[in-house]
């Protein structure tokens, strides 16, 4: 049903210097397999098979990393080692990952424009590889996949509380009513203080859109730094009923940050011990 994903990938993790000087920050591992696997077998196991990831020009070696490697493959052909590459040969083999260069790094909301052409007039994921997200059972994608089944003209969001003096970071959703953790959206807030908060359930990186969202990003003018907030666009859509937040079941896990990115391999190390 959702055969498209974006990952926007442009940015150029300057929290991390100088490690992503060379190093782009979705290839940054978390134990043994970086952000940007994590993401794309994200959206693999729900179910998608294009892949779109909206890069610049000077992070070809994600672009590399998903290409065969037959020196190496030939190298370890014999170990056991060899299994590791399982899971990038899995999406080599099945399928399509389109790799377009955003010139301009113009927020959100505009790299997700950039996916337009080969997206069409299909609805789509958009996927954030900063945000990792784990659970035992359906991924939040898939989770999310079963939401848009029932509401097929909407945008879904994905939102989970967080502190009231966190809402300055993200977007944050005013509903109407809610049944099952879904919530009918009316409004929704780019970084508002405690003060302007309409709730404190904030969007975070996993989203299915439908394909007007295109021409309301197009009709979103630039915030005060210069950015096309995806949140602003998605805001028109909310004030004619057509977005449902969706309260997802598992753990998020912001490795946007330093902090959060040791966490993710605190985290992931433990469920690998057990």
């Amino acid at each position: 049903m959702i055969n498209h994903c974006i990952f926007p990938v442009a940015g150029f993790g300057t929290r991390f210097l100088p490690a992503t000087k060379t190093v782009p920050k979705e290839l940054l591992p978390v134990l043994d397999k970086p952000l940007i696997q994590y993401a794309i077998d994200e959206a693999y196991d729900s179910g998608i098979s294009e892949m779109v990831l909206v890069m610049n020009e000077y992070k070809l070696a994600i672009k590399k990393y998903f290409e065969p490697f037959p020196y190496l493959e030939s190298l370890i052909s014999s170990s056991p080692k060899i299994d590791k590459l399982d899971c990038i040969d899995n999406i080599i083999k099945n399928c399509s990952l389109n790799f377009i260069n955003q010139t301009e790094m113009l927020g959100l909301g505009h790299a997700i424009l950039q996916g337009k052409d080969i997206i069409g007039n299909n609805p789509f994921a958009v996927i954030l590889p900063d945000d990792l997200c784990h659970n035992e059972d359906k991924s939040v994608m898939s989770q999310m996949q079963e939401i848009f089944k029932e509401n097929k003209d909407k945008c879904i969001v994905a939102v989970e509380e967080v502190n009231i003096e966190d809402v300055d970071k993200y977007g944050v959703i005013s509903f109407k009513s809610s049944s099952n953790n879904a919530f009918k959206v009316d409004d929704m807030i780019e970084k508002p203080s405690i003060d302007e908060a309409p709730s404190n359930l904030a969007i975070i990186g996993r989203y299915i859109l439908t394909p007007d969202i295109f021409e309301a990003i197009e009709r979103t003018k630039p915030d005060h730094n210069g950015e096309i907030q995806i949140t602003n666009a998605l805001r028109e859509l909310a004030k004619i009923g057509k977005v449902i937040a969706y309260k997802f079941d598992g753990r998020r896990i912001d490795c946007g940050s330093v902090k959060g990115y040791i966490e993710a391999n605190t985290f992931f190390s433990g469920l690998d011990s057990r």
